[in-house]
């Protein structure tokens, strides 16, 4: 800052707005984890529900933007006092939480989700997003023409420190209820500082004042920014649904992504440019050089994948971003920039939170915007020899032919055998094939488009496209990617990289029988051969999840059965489409009721289900609000006196036992484990971890004589049980293999 601009609003005011814009991103950034946290309950926990709540808070963003710009037409101290009646109206929402209650029978949660968020917290969303525009814009004003786009590193800064706090810190400490007051004390400061902020403005001036004088931006400038910003906040989008349907499907790891991008912004916009620099210059190599591993991806390292596509993220996004800082206006000018950004932001959430998961089957979406990344992003030579290739009329039409030529040979030999252009094992060559002809080509940026698009091709994006052009191999609904693989004598089911169910094929008799976690050693067969002996012949059985109806082939005659399942999509393959011909088989017409399966069970009647098998997990995600005290009361509800919960906890990344003790211990079950591993020989059967339940220690008992090597829980000195307030999973995160 100049010495100018210190004279004209001193080092305190330059500090005051500073915190303000610190604050006010710092609660807007809080707020988004915090409202989904609410909602869990209510939405589940889909990768989707993220997805859509960020698509209402780039909407909001996008509203507080062009209110912001709206306000600058008039004088700064009116301005001020429209700012802090918005404020002041907006608190009315004060504390924090859920606007409203279910949705109603029949409603999408696409739509569902926007209207609850909305309802919930849009006006003080709308009155907090437009502080980092409007507040900079202020200081401008009130230090005479000083430079604002420093505060907008720090607002990101804010921002990301927001939403990073939310996982490591507020969750694990604090209830909802205690994180709504702070969050509402918070806001309180935040009006508080905005007061001091309008103290140091202009006094006594009119619209001349708060006027731009410098020149406005042409229409292609305009697109330009558009567009620069719209594809970092698709991408953001778009490595949210892949990390966590084809790597690791983990609901924290859902801020991450936007943690990254914001932090993008702090990069490009800091004062300080050379991390900006160095990051933007190698940024063309980075995207594609990852850009094709991640379509391809490496299922067997789920977490170098993570890191690679976050890697990814970050580069492409400082990238982008700071060719927005480039393009900047003058200060005058400064909130018409930041609203066609935040128009670039929603028009990439919309791509990828609404029209990508309608219109295809796949996460095409994340190749598509790598590529209009690689397509943005500033390009430089890397070496003179390389320069004097391209601009050299002769050396140029000799380095197209050349780049051009083996290229088509690269994607020739892939059609040819789409497993791997070198064989199995030999994708490292490929690898490098690319990457030496991509040091050529960075800095023109025809070749460089060209050999991108084959690396996303090459690497997965055509055994992609063969899978959507076969007919039902693959369906993509709200929440998930299904995957249907047919192997030699079986039929797979995939729900991102989890196998949701195996039924082998061409054999009537293996036909029914039960495979993968449900095969009749694990803790879930054990207990359905048990369904006789406790419960007789007409056994009531309820389960929490349909895959492909696997567990349909444990019915038999006079037993009452019925299946929970929140995904219509789930049941149109299991029962319809003829893949799978468990259902069929076994239980042609099965009680399916489609939706969230705690509302479903809390509308039940009590004592209904003798059996309840808790087996919902997405992908590897966790639907807190299964696992939570509240939830458990409504299976204890539903069960008879005696009845048995299974709740099946198999999962990569989390280690979900403890939550299970403590819940247990709480609600007054008894409980036992049965860790299954199949033998080696045995491919068909996967290795499963079941927790059986009861309120009647007898009933655990006969359990245990029917076989298996059933065990105690093992508890965790200090793990209080969930609950709809409260709940953390940093505690159970499995860090070694």
């Amino acid at each position: 800052m100049s010495d100018a601009e210190s004279n004209a609003i001193g080092r305190s005011g330059r500090l005051l707005f500073v915190a303000t814009i610190l604050t006010g991103s710092f609660l807007l950034f809080l707020v988004q984890p915090m409202v989904a946290r609410m909602a869990l309950p209510r939405l589940g926990g889909a990768p989707a529900v993220w997805n859509s709540a960020m698509l209402v808070y780039q909407t909001l963003l996008l509203a507080g933007y062009a209110y912001a710009h709206a306000l600058g037409r008039i004088r700064p101290m009116a301005q001020a006092a429209v700012h802090l009646g918005v404020l002041l109206v907006a608190g009315a929402w004060l504390p924090i939480g859920l606007a409203l209650g279910a949705g109603p029978a029949g409603v999408s949660l696409a739509v569902w989700v926007p209207w609850l968020l909305g309802a919930s917290i849009g006006p003080l969303f709308f009155a907090v997003s437009a502080q980092a525009p409007l507040v900079q814009r202020w200081f401008s004003m009130a230090s005479r023409g000083g430079d604002p786009y420093a505060l907008y590193a720090a607002s990101n800064l804010g921002s990301f420190a927001g939403l990073i706090a939310y996982p490591l810190v507020v969750e694990p400490l604090l209830t909802l209820r205690t994180q709504s007051l702070v969050w509402s004390a918070g806001y309180v400061l935040l009006i508080a500082l905005v007061v001091g902020c309008a103290w140091h403005l202009p006094r006594g001036e009119g619209k001349a004042a708060a006027r731009p004088t410098s020149e406005p931006a042409t229409h292609r400038r305009i697109a330009h920014w558009i567009a620069l910003a719209l594809v970092p906040s698709g991408l953001m989008l778009a490595t949210s649904t892949y990390i966590t349907t084809d790597i690791v499907a983990m609901p924290l790891l859902w801020v991450l992504p936007l943690g990254l991008y914001l932090l993008s912004f702090s990069v490009a916009f800091a004062t300080d440019r050379f991390l900006a620099d160095l990051l933007t210059r190698i940024a063309p190599i980075t995207i594609l050089l990852f850009g094709g591993v991640m379509v391809g991806g490496f299922n067997e390292s789920p977490l170098v994948n993570l890191a690679i596509a976050l890697t990814l993220l970050f580069m492409a996004s400082v990238a982008l971003h700071t060719q927005l800082y480039r393009l900047r206006p003058a200060p005058d000018r400064l909130t018409g920039f930041y609203l066609a950004m935040a128009v670039g932001g929603a028009l990439g959430g919309v791509f990828a939170a609404l029209i990508a998961p309608v219109v295809f089957d796949w996460t095409y979406e994340y190749p598509i915007l790598i590529f209009a990344a690689g397509l943005l992003v500033p390009q430089l030579y890397l070496t003179r020899a390389v320069r004097s290739l391209w601009t050299t009329p002769r050396r140029r039409l000799l380095a197209y032919a050349v780049v051009t030529v083996l290229l088509v040979v690269l994607a020739g030999l892939t059609f040819r055998g789409p497993r791997d252009l070198f064989g199995d094992g030999h994708q490292g060559l490929t690898f490098i094939v690319i990457a030496l002809i991509g040091v050529i080509a960075i800095g023109a940026r025809p070749a460089y488009a060209l050999t991108l698009a084959v690396a996303l091709v090459i690497f997965g994006g055509w055994r992609a496209v063969e899978l959507s052009l076969e007919q039902g191999a693959r369906t993509r609904s709200y929440f998930g990617v299904y995957t249907v693989r047919d192997r030699p004598g079986v039929r797979e089911l995939d729900h991102g990289t989890t196998v949701h169910g195996i039924q082998f094929i061409g054999n009537p008799i293996l036909e029914r029988l039960p495979t993968t976690y449900y095969a009749p050693p694990s803790g879930i067969g054990r207990a359905m051969s048990a369904l006789d002996p406790l419960y007789g012949p007409r056994a009531r059985v309820g389960v929490v999840g349909l895959g492909t109806g696997t567990l349909a082939c444990y019915a038999q005659p006079g037993q009452r059965w019925r299946f929970y399942e929140i995904d219509p999509v789930v049941v149109h393959i299991a029962r319809d489409t003829g893949q799978f011909t468990y259902l069929r088989n076994c239980l042609p017409n099965p009680t399916i009721r489609i939706g969230d399966a705690r509302l479903s069970l809390e509308q039940d009647a009590p004592d209904s289900l003798d059996l309840l098998a808790l087996d919902a997990f997405s992908s590897d995600a966790i639907p807190a609000h299964l696992m939570t005290r509240e939830a458990f009361r409504a299976y204890a509800r539903v069960l008879q006196p005696k009845g048995l919960l299974l709740v099946h906890i198999s999962n990569r990344f989390l280690d979900l036992e403890p939550v299970v003790a403590a819940l247990a211990r709480d609600g007054g079950w008894h409980a036992a484990k049965l860790f299954y591993q199949p033998p080696r020989y045995t491919a068909i059967a996967s290795a499963s971890q079941w927790i059986a339940l009861s309120r009647d220690p007898a009933t655990l008992a006969a359990l245990a004589k029917r076989g298996g090597q059933w065990q105690p829980l093992t508890p965790r000195a200090g793990l209080t049980p969930w609950t709809d307030d409260y709940s953390t999973i940093l505690p159970l995160l499995k860090w070694g293999p």
